[in-house]
This record gives C-alpha cells, sequence and structure tokens, in this order.
C-alpha cells in the first residue's frame, strides 16, 4: 500500500481524532504522553515512559494498542528473562529436520505494537537482540534473518540507565517522556474518568473503529516527503546550542529527529515543516537535571525564530491548528484541559443543590483553577476561562 502525502494527512487526522483524542478523554491528566504517543506513532519512531508504577504507563499504551488494527506484544520484563520468552522458542519440527529457527508465532518479532514493561531490567541474554530489533527492525538468531513490520513500540521503567549496556539500549527509544501522579487538584477528575472507563470496557469492549496497520505503515513512510528544508538552518543552529549546554546528540539521532518534526507537521495537516515543530526536541532527555535544560533551548528558539510567526499564519491546515499544541510553553496549561475541568466543576455544583460544604470545595478547587489561568498564553483564551470562573464563583456563593 502507498499514500500520497496529502492521503498521509488525512491518515494523521484519524489517528488524532479516533486514537488521540479519544485516549484524553479517558486518561485525564496524561495529555502530554499521549500527545508523545500520538507523535511516535505517526513517525514511526520509539517512546520511553519513566514513571513509578500506578501512572497509567501501561494502561495507556494497551488501550492505544486496542485502537489499531493489528498485533501487540506485551511483556514485563525481569533480570531473568531469556530470550525465547520475547522472540520465541526454536522450532522443534524444524531442529528435527536439522533446521534451527524459532517459532515466533505470537511474539515480538511478528507484532506491530511492542510494550516492554520494565524495560530496563533487560540482562546481558537478551540485549544485542533487543539493540538490533529496535534499532535496525532486524531479527537476527545465528543464521535466520528476518525484518520487522512493528508500527510503534513503547518502553516503560520506574528508574533511567545505570550502566552503559542499558544506555545503548534507551538511546534506541527517540523520545523520553515523564508520567507521574496527577497533580492534587486534578485527582477527583481521574477518579471519575477512571470509574467511567471501567464502566464503558465492561459494557462495549473493543468496540472501537480501529485503525489499519498497513495504512499507518503507509503514512509513516509518507514521512520523508514533507518539506524540511526551510527550517533546516535554526535546527542546526539548536542541535548546535544544545551539545553546547552538554547534551549529547549524535549524528544519528539528530537525522532521525527530523522524522518527529515532519510527523508534527503532518498532524498540524502540513506539508512543510515549521520552527513550532521542533518542540519534539524538548523530549530527547537522558537525565532528570536535562529536562529543564532542554525546555529553555528549545523554548527560546521557539519564541525569537524571525520565521516562527510569518510562516504560521500561511499555513494551509484544513481547518486543524497550525501549530502543534506541544509547540507551547511545557509548562503553560492548556486552555482546552482548564475549559473540561470547568465543565465537571459546573456538572458538580448543578448537582450540590444546598450543600455548603459541595459548594466551598468546589470554590476551593475554582481557586486553584484561576491560579493557572493566569499563565494561559493566549490573551482571548485566559480572559474567556477567568470570566467563566468567576461567573462559577458567584453561583458557588449562592444560598
Amino acid at each position: 500500500m502507498e499514500f500520497s502525502l496529502p492521503t498521509a494527512i488525512e491518515m494523521a487526522a484519524r489517528v488524532q481524532t479516533g486514537v488521540i483524542d479519544r485516549l484524553k478523554e479517558e486518561y485525564v491528566g496524561k495529555d502530554e504522553v499521549i500527545d508523545l504517543l500520538g507523535i511516535c506513532l505517526v513517525a514511526g519512531e520509539n517512546l520511553f515512559l519513566l514513571g513509578p508504577p500506578g501512572t497509567a504507563k501501561s494502561a495507556i499504551v494497551r488501550s492505544l494498542a486496542a485502537r489499531l488494527d493489528g498485533r501487540v506484544f506485551d511483556y514485563l520484563l525481569t533480570r531473568f528473562t531469556e530470550p525465547s520468552e520475547l522472540f520465541g522458542p526454536f522450532d522443534i519440527r524444524r531442529l528435527r529436520e536439522g533446521d534451527l529457527l524459532t517459532n515466533t508465532e505470537g511474539m515480538l518479532p511478528e507484532a506491530d505494537v511492542i510494550f516492554l514493561d520494565e524495560l530496563l531490567n533487560a540482562n546481558s541474554a537478551i540485549l544485542n537482540s533487543l539493540l538490533m530489533a529496535l534499532n535496525e527492525r532486524i531479527f537476527r538468531r545465528g543464521r535466520e534473518t528476518r525484518k520487522l513490520g512493528f508500527v510503534l513500540t513503547v518502553g516503560a521503567s520506574n528508574r533511567l540507565p545505570e550502566d552503559d549496556a542499558l544506555a545503548a539500549l534507551f538511546d534506541r527509544f527517540l523520545l523520553r517522556v515523564r508520567s507521574d501522579n496527577v497533580p492534587t487538584e486534578m485527582l477527583t477528575s481521574v477518579l471519575e474518568a477512571g470509574w467511567k472507563l471501567q464502566l464503558a470496557e465492561s459494557i462495549s469492549k473493543n468496540t472501537a473503529e480501529r485503525i489499519s496497520i498497513e495504512q499507518l505503515r503507509a503514512m509513516q513512510n509518507c514521512i520523508p516527503l514533507v518539506d524540511v528544508s526551510g527550517v533546516r538552518a535554526v535546527y542546526v543552529g539548536l542541535i548546535n546550542r544544545l551539545r553546547y549546554a552538554g547534551i549529547e546528540i549524535s549524528d544519528r539521532r539528530a537525522v532521525r529527529l527530523q522524522r518527529l518534526a515532519a510527523a508534527s507537521a503532518i498532524m498540524c495537516g502540513r506539508t512543510v515543516v515549521h520552527v513550532s515543530d521542533l518542540w519534539v526536541l524538548r523530549y530527547i532527555w537522558d537525565t532528570m537535571e536535562q529536562i529543564e535544560v532542554l525546555a529553555k533551548i528549545v523554548n527560546d528558539v521557539l519564541r525569537n525564530s524571525p520565521v516562527a510567526e510569518s510562516e504560521h499564519s500561511s499555513a494551509e491546515t484544513g481547518g486543524r491548528p497550525a501549530v502543534h499544541i506541544r509547540a507551547t510553553s511545557a509548562d503553560a496549561p492548556v486552555p482546552e484541559h482548564l475549559s473540561r475541568d470547568l465543565d465537571q466543576i459546573e456538572t458538580h455544583l448543578r448537582e450540590a443543590g444546598d450543600d455548603a460544604s459541595q459548594k466551598s470545595w468546589l470554590r476551593d478547587r475554582l481557586g486553584m483553577l484561576l491560579a493557572r489561568v493566569e499563565w494561559v498564553q493566549q490573551r482571548e483564551s485566559r480572559d474567556a476561562l477567568k470570566d467563566r470562573i468567576q461567573s462559577l464563583l458567584i453561583r458557588s456563593s449562592s444560598p
């Protein structure tokens, strides 16, 4: 199957509405993780999730995989995991005939989506095979060699690598994102969304329309058709600044990061990469200390590039935002998320009736949201949200 670039853009729109937006509705407070999953899915690159247990890392990936019409391989690694647990055992029937071949049915080599939980528990027995599979998309065992066709690999861990062997495995994941517990003010929304999600799964499990894996592959093959030439000078300058700041970026990684910028453009309905698409470089950290450094340098480039504003206004995006939602400041609140929180507060306010304690609790939440609204970058959105909060505060104070 082959796609033209316009068809690939249409496919990316389906991924956004049919997968990414749906996941955001289900998993409150996980928009950053979900947006990064979407970018990696469109680009065909690997994503690493860092976070403690219980922060929905596994659940989000499995929900994403459930919306794709493909085979999923999901495995929890331990220090004792053997190659056969990932790649399959030797085929006994062929072994009797003198052929040393692997029975890969249902295993990693035949998967379209791969999720490796506790990735950094990988031991030396499986490390070399994993490195080749993730980087070159080749499975090799003895004289046996085969190409792998997965569209996405996600690794997860609650820690960062501590030795060179695991650092090499970590390096195979082009983007990295943290998955932490949600802020305190969002916990109620998380509980409500989680309860509804369990109910929905029990009633209509696996009834959602699925995205074709073959179409995803065709879309990924169109990534090199996106025009990146207009931002190459800015990109080279940014890479040099990051290297000067002590962040190691190999030439290989610098080349592949262009795919992620191109994926950002496609998801915004564009055939041309803009400076705003370089937001993806915020997520290439190796250590926790680098997160703040990357955000500062990348955000500075996004704000101060002389072509950053003019190019956005000329985009033909078919009604989609010309700039990816992650191109805004990493710490800036997203108006859509705040509006969603206000919708829930308004519902609770209607249900509260004359309950003074419930109204008092809702006023506290509104006060916290009002403080966050001050950091919304777009003035019109900020003013509209402030007006709505003030209106709700008046309603919550009335007898």
